[in-house]
Formats: C-alpha cells, structure tokens, sequence
C-alpha cells in the first residue's frame, strides 16, 4: 500500500522579543509546540519580532497570528484591522493574573528622588518608545503631574529589553528607570537583583495585586489574528488555546497559566489618546464628556458578558468605521500616486473596460475620467492601426496579458486622442491580480514617444546627408584620375572616328578594317559609359529602395573608378571573388561607397610604400552562417596602435588630414544593413603574410518585404 504525505500548512506567529531573540524562542516554543500537537494540519512557528518588526511584518502579511503588549495591539488594531482572540493569563504567588502595570524606580540611596516630581532633570532609562509596560504606562504617570518625559528630563534613553533598564539604573548609568510589572520580582528571584537595592517611585497599592506598582493597572498581552487569516482557523487557534489547562507544564513552568476570554483594550486606547501618540495624531483634554465617555466605557465592560449582542453591534460598528476609514486612506494614497507619475496609466478589467486613469493620462489624449471609465478602452483609443488598417480587439496586446497572465512591453504602436489624432507611443501592460491570486484584469502604462521619433528621423537624415558628402570628397579628390581615364576613351574614340572617316573619303574602304574600327570605337564608349554612370551613381543622395545585387558587380563597379590611381601608384591588384555568390538584398550606392572608401584608404597607406611592393588584394566569399564576406587586404604600415580601440569613432583618423568620418559612416551603413565590419592586422586569414585587412560581411538571408527602415535580425557568426 502507498502512504500519501501530505505536506502541513505552515503558520507563523510574530511575537515582540522584548527581551531577546532566544528568551523569546526558549520562552514561546512550548505554545507553538501546544497548538502543533493539538491542531495537527498546521505547523505553528514562532516568529520573534523587534518593536520595529512587529509594524513591517503585519504590514506585508508575512505572519498570521500576533503576540504583542496591548500598546502595540491596539496600534495594529487600528492600522491593520488585527483582531484579539484571547488574553494571556499570569501566575503570581499561586493566583492568575490577566492584569499588568509599569513601574518606576531609583537606587535605593537616591534621597533627591522622592516622588515623581523628582524626576524633571534626570537621567531617565526605559524599554522602548513602543513599550507599553516598560515605558507608556509610566509616560502617562508623569503626563498626569506635567512632565513631558521627552522635554523635562535631561537624558531619555532606550536599553531595547527590561532586563537591560534594571542593570542600567543598578550600575548608575541612569537616575530613574522604568520596566513592566514583576519583571523587578523575576529578576530579584534569579539572583541578578536585590529588591532593597531600589525604590519604587509613585508606588500604588491595589489589593490582591502582587507586585509593585506605579501606575494603574491595564489588560495582559492579547493573542490576535491578521485580517487575511482565515477565520476558521482563528476560531480553531482561540477554542485550543481556552482548552489549555491552566497547569500545561511548560506553560507553568514560565509563570503563564494559560488563556482567558480576550478583555476590553479600551483603556490603552485612552491612554494613547492622552499621550497623542500613534495611531492617534490628536490630544484630548480632560474633559466632563470625557470622564463620561470613559465611564461608559467602564460601565459597557461590566455588561459586556450580559449583552452579547450589543457588544457585537459595538464591534461590528468600530470595524466598518475602520475600514472605511482605511479604504478612504488608500484610495488617498492611490490617487496620490497615479496622478505624481508623468507617464499615462490607466486600468483595464476582463471585458475590456477602463476601470481608472490618472492626470498624465487626460493631458495626453484629451479623453477624461468620464469619457473613458467603464467603457471599452480598445474601441475609444485603440482601435486602428498607423496605416489605417483596424486594429482587432483579439490581436490587443493589452487583451492578451490578462488572458495569459504574462506582462508585455511594446516599443511601437499608436493610441488615438479625443480630437482623432493619432500619436505613437510605447506601453507596458501588466496583469492585475487580487489578494487570491487571481487575475481581473491589466494596468497599462505608457509614454508618448513623438519627440523622440522626429529626433531619430532628423539623425537618419543628418548621416544620409553625412554620407552623401562623404562621397562627394571622394569623388572630388579622385577628380583628376576619373578626368585622365575618361580622357583616354575618348581620345580613342575620336582618333577611330577620324580614321574611318579617312578611309570613307579616300574611297579605298575596307569592310574588316572598318568593323575593327567601329567594334574598338564601340569598347571605348562603354568603357567611358561605364565610369559615367558609376559617377552618376555615388554623386546621388542616398535612396531608401534596397533591390537585390551581386556583390561582386559591385566591387568590379567601384574598381572601374580606382584604376587610374591603381595604375599611377604600381599597385598590383589581385582579385579572388567567388562567382558562386547569392545576391544580396542593400542599397547599392551604400555599399559602393563602403567598398570604394575602403580601398581608397588601402591605396593612401600603399603609397607610403616603395614602388613595386605595393599590393591590394580583394576577396570575397559565402560563409556557412548566412553572410556574404568581402575582405579588403593591404600589404601596408598597418593602422597605429594609439588609433585601434577608437577606429571607427567619428573624428578619429590615421591620416594627417583626414577629417575621421569615412570608418564611422561605412560602419553605419553596414550595421544598417545588419551586417559587420571589423580589422583584422597582423593575421594570416587570407595570405601567409601579415597584412591589414577590413572585413564587411552582408546577410544574403532575407526577405524581399525589407525595407529601408532595417533589415530583419539575423544571428552573426565568428569573424573569419
């Protein structure tokens, strides 16, 4: 037989470690280890908490059930909406106690410090600002003689546990200390004190009350549970904490005798009303409608176990009150946040409709809360494409995040405003999602992106404007060799024409002669057609249309121009092209001038060679990984070290009196063309001789849809 395990729901409870974090642990485990055995589908843990924990933890839900001093219950309770199931009861001298006070005391040999007027200029030491027992309950003793603790005194400090407070008045560090309750006697019993050491200050006798007191007396330390606990499980928690006999051996053995019915906390209410501290920002003064209030209070606590149901109105009533109070705080807060952000955002709920939108959002398209809110946000702002095209609410990127549950980023669409235009924008959508962890719709947020869009079209335009002038240089500078090699075609066209006329008039025609003169005449023209056009061609502004091109034809294209200076220079060319190549699909004129700006550069640094050992070798191949690869190789000086990692940067240059910009374009135009375009020196990639070399590599696999925005992505592969 298979035996199933089924994992155990894990339970924590915070409780304030106000005296450490392992007497905490070694003081509560043996709770934790009650409620383990008693309900067995949970597994309760302790959680010890620092007074500035308790506040955090409750705020993100990380524990469930809450064991704090009443100060900071009744704080929770009104921040967080806790709620108390039951009430610590203590052991002291054989009797149970559900009770506690603070104390204030001296070293006994203290004769300037009497009573609690005494106390104004003093060293003042207690647990912490947070402290109900340990310093709230003394604070309102020294309210209620004028002194404000914070003003009067000439030094207030805070040990973090009582245990620290006694040893810090005890050895002198501080005048007047001040702890909770018994913690005096505890500590007189483990040896670490003696009572005859210290004077109680304003001490009060209650009957039947067994430890020294200054101020009167409030409710013991409540058991609660937070607003997303279950309440099934807080019932079951609060019916086996009742059940815990007062005798539990562990729980006896640390001065606890289990739990009671959770008592009225509407005392420390008051007391935090007085002292105008968190969660209540106003002060009160002691009034006749006060006193009657608070006797009421009293009066309501002594009927509370007789009218049942009006002590459940009573709480019914103070919890709506809080939550509307709550609610109105957050929707404060909410509204405060949407409308302090720049970008638009507005909600979407599962049918499609506007469930709210912030200030940025009006300004933005023009359409208001009233225009938009519980309407349908696709059919109002969304609704067609850039080109016009209807843009379908199934195909809404916005639809699809809560319908997979998958937030999306958008670089690039439209929304449309209230006056019909239309603006690009980019936008975030991000799934909604409520306390059950289900989706119920989507935010989105986004930023109209017009200003940068015409920032980029005008920088399109600046670099083909650049390139263009780039080119036109070039050409300037080559003017006098593209003069001679037009020179000679057409010298030689007019010397063939003259002599076949010669031979018309002399009568004395040749019929094969003639052809022969006509055919050269007729290779000189093309030849000089040839260089006309490739000038008409790089003299053009660039052009957007991309068409599909040999990249050998342009190679042979731009060689056609650079033969004059290849011949006045004594430079041996040598080319190795593969004639296998696929087309590839670019904007000719771009690329034309990628290669010619390049070998022009090659022909620049061969000059500085001694004649005869001046090479330019031209290569071109198919590489496995999608690329057309054209390598340009000089047998030159190289380029200098101090130039290489900025060589492509604009306005870096290897010449004297170059302006730095060819590198930079060609680069741009290669990358535009989801190519690359890199040195390679000093390798023998294609000779066995260390030369430079450039390599641009072009991708040959593509549509024929590209267009002159860019071409598709395509993965790169290593460099050769």
């Amino acid at each position: 037989m298979m035996v199933v395990s089924l994992a155990k729901a894990d339970i924590n409870i915070g409780v304030l470690s106000h005296r450490g974090e392992q007497e905490t642990l070694k003081t509560w485990s043996s709770l934790a280890d009650y409620l383990n055995t008693t309900l067995i589908d949970y597994q309760f843990r302790i959680v010890p908490l620092t007074f500035e924990q308790v506040d955090e933890e409750t705020s993100f839900q990380n524990i469930d059930f809450l064991l704090v001093n009443p100060g900071i219950y009744v704080d929770m309770e009104v921040k967080h909406r806790v709620s108390r199931l039951v009430t610590l009861n203590k052991e002291a001298d054989g009797k149970l106690l559900n009770v506690f006070g603070g104390v204030i005391f001296v070293k006994k040999r203290r004769d300037d410090i009497n009573s609690i007027k005494d106390i104004v200029g003093k060293r003042f030491l207690a647990v912490d600002g947070q402290s109900l027992g340990g310093f709230q309950m003394a604070w309102r003793e020294l309210n209620k003689n004028g002194i404000n603790p914070y003003q009067d005194t000439s030094l207030i400090s805070f040990a973090g546990t009582h245990d620290k407070v006694v040893m810090g008045v005890k050895n002198g560090y501080y005048d007047v200390g001040t702890v909770r309750t018994g913690i005096l006697e505890k500590m007189a019993k483990a040896g670490s004190i003696s009572m005859e050491d210290f004077k109680i200050i304003n001490e009060t006798q209650i009957a039947r009350f067994p430890y020294r007191l200054s101020s009167q007396l409030y409710p013991e330390w409540p058991f609660s549970k937070l607003q997303h606990t279950p309440t099934e499980l807080a019932q079951e928690v609060a019916v086996a904490l009742l059940q815990m006999k007062t005798n539990f051996q562990p729980f006896q053995m640390l001065g606890y005798r289990g739990w009671s019915v959770a008592l009225d906390y509407q005392e420390v209410h008051d007391l935090f009303i007085e002292l105008n501290i968190p969660p209540y920002g106003f002060s009160t003064n002691l009034t006749l409608g006060v006193a009657i209030e608070k006797y009421w209070q009293w009066l309501l606590s002594a009927i509370i176990f007789l009218i049942i149901f009006g002590i459940m109105s009573a709480r019914i009533f103070q919890l709506n009150k809080q939550l509307r109070i709550t609610q109105y705080e957050l929707e404060q807060r909410h509204d405060m946040v949407l409308n302090s952000v720049c970008d638009g955002i507005y909600g979407v709920d599962l049918d499609g409709n506007c469930t709210f939108i912030n200030k940025a959002m009006e300004t933005l398209t023009g359409w208001t809360g009233e225009d938009i809110i519980k309407k349908n946000q696709h059919a109002i702002m969304h609704h067609t494409h850039r080109d016009g095209s209807p843009h379908l609410s199934k195909d809404c990127p916005v639809y699809h995040t809560f319908m997979d549950n998958q937030p999306r980023f958008i670089e690039d669409d439209v929304f449309w405003k209230k006056n019909g235009e239309s603006f690009p924008v980019e936008y975030s959508s991000t799934p909604i999602k409520d306390q059950m962890g289900q989706t119920i719709g989507s935010v989105v947020v986004f930023r109209d992106i017009s200003e940068r869009k015409m920032i980029e079209e005008k920088d399109m335009q600046y670099r083909a404007d650049l390139s263009h002038v780039s080119r036109l240089n070039t050409l300037g500078g080559m003017a006098t060799g593209l003069a001679h090699e037009l020179n000679q075609p057409l010298t030689a066209i007019a010397t063939n024409a003259f002599a076949a006329i010669q031979l018309i008039e002399a009568d004395n025609t040749d019929r094969e002669q003639l052809i022969d003169i006509m055919e050269k005449t007729n290779q000189h023209a093309e030849r000089a057609g040839n260089i006309i056009r490739h000038l008409r061609s790089l003299s053009k502004k660039d052009s957007s249309e991309y068409s599909w091109v040999n990249i050998n034809d342009l190679v042979k294209g731009v060689l056609t121009l650079l033969k004059h200076e290849i011949k006045k220079l004594q430079v041996k060319l040598r080319l190795n092209l593969d004639d296998s190549l696929p087309p590839v699909y670019c904007q000719s004129i771009q690329i034309d001038q990628v290669i010619l700006n390049l070998c022009k550069n090659a022909l620049e640094v061969l000059e500085k060679n001694v004649p005869g050992d001046r090479q330019l070798s031209i290569h071109s191949k198919l590489k496995q990984n999608g690329f057309v690869q054209v390598a340009i190789e000089d047998n030159g000086k190289g380029v200098e070290k101090g130039v290489l990692d900025e060589l492509f940067e604009p306005f870096i240059s290897n010449k004297s009196e170059g302006m730095g910009l060819g590198l930079s374009i060609c680069k741009n135009i290669i990358e535009a063309h989801m190519g690359e375009l890199y040195l390679l020196q000093g390798k023998k990639e294609f000779t066995e001789l260390d030369h430079t070399i450039f390599v641009f590599e072009l991708p040959y696999k593509q549509s024929s849809n590209i267009s002159g925005e860019g071409l598709a992505e395509i993965t790169h592969g290593e460099k050769i």
